[in-house]
């Protein structure tokens, strides 16, 4: 083979060298570049789910841990309606209850009250328990705070504490017990429409809105509500004792200003939380022992109401606000 075949061949050679090396070294440079974008995303994920863990659960990241290394002055909000399936059900209420009394830096208990009321039964369960608390601990003492409103079953769950604290514009009482529905019947038949309600059991089909209200079953009604209402009157008259004024009309659902209502006995004084917790329990220091919703069931919650506005909106629906 001449020199210039020889030649030909390296050139060729080297050629084919090159390229494999191109190749290896832009395939690594790929690599790196898809690492690179990989760390990326995943540390985007990791920002996004802080996001919604900061948004999503709030004061998660608060110095409240911090606050209860010292002595300190336990908040429990009781707000909204008292069911068991709201913020303000017995379950979540108690359970704070008792968290509060297991930390040994708690000098004293304020219930932040600010509800119209709700459920009997829920409202006794608190009522209950804080009365067997407040006996199984009696260095801790315990304060209702009422805010905008302490009514009905709000008021139940305030007059188990030590002492009620208000402001002169609180709306405060509403002692007594209803239950409401409809009674259709009328215009049914001038409608031209028949019910036709199948029983098994003569008062099965009892409170039913479009039946006659027999009067032996509204005299069973009358019966129950009247048992509930004393319930609520022996739990206040327990509770506040010898501070109520004699006052007939005190149980008769009505409610008053907080100003009126420590004038009544139904409260003791005005004062907020800061007040109650720096004058009277002597630690200014407040730490939120509320149970907090779960993250995933505020997540579920923000994207029904996302879904359900959706929806509506693709219906041509208008969403507008309730009144109770």
């Amino acid at each position: 083979m001449d020199s210039i075949e020889q030649e030909k061949l390296k050139r060729k050679e080297g050629w084919e060298r090159d390229l494999l090396e191109q190749l290896a070294t832009a395939s690594i440079k790929e690599q790196r570049r898809a690492r690179r974008w990989g760390i990326f995303f995943k540390l985007l994920g990791f920002t996004y789910l802080a996001v919604l863990l900061l948004l999503w659960t709030p004061g998660l990241f608060t110095d409240a841990a911090i606050k209860a290394a010292k002595d300190h002055t336990a908040i429990i909000e009781v707000k909204g309606v008292i069911a068991d399936d709201t913020e303000a059900s017995a379950d979540n209420v108690i359970t704070a209850l008792r968290s509060a009394y297991e930390d040994k830096k708690t000098k004293g208990i304020i219930l932040r009250i600010n509800s119209p009321g709700g459920s009997a039964v829920q409202a006794g369960y608190i009522y209950d328990e804080i009365k067997r608390l407040r006996k199984k601990h009696e260095k801790i003492p315990v304060y209702a705070v009422v805010t905008d409103m302490a009514a009905s079953g709000g008021y139940y769950i305030a007059a188990a504490a030590d002492e009620i604290y208000v402001d002169k514009a609180s709306i405060v009482g509403s002692i007594g017990v209803l239950m409401s529905t409809f009674g259709l019947e009328e215009g049914m038949k001038k409608l031209g429409i028949e019910r036709r309600l199948l029983t098994a059991g003569e008062h099965k089909g009892i409170l039913d809105p479009f039946s006659p209200l027999k009067e032996d079953e509204k005299a069973h009604i009358q019966t129950m509500l009247d048992q509930v209402h004393q319930q609520f009157i022996d739990a206040v008259k327990e509770g506040r004792g010898d501070r109520l004024q004699q006052d007939p009309k005190l149980f008769s659902g009505l409610f008053w200003s907080g100003e009126e209502s420590i004038r009544l006995g139904l409260a003791d004084a005005t004062g907020s939380s800061s007040y109650v917790a720096r004058e009277l329990i002597g630690a200014e220091t407040l730490v939120d022992y509320t149970q907090a919703e779960d993250l995933l069931d505020r997540l579920a919650k923000r994207i029904g109401a996302g879904a359900a506005a959706f929806v509506s909106s693709r219906a041509g629906l208008e969403q507008v606000p309730s009144v109770r």
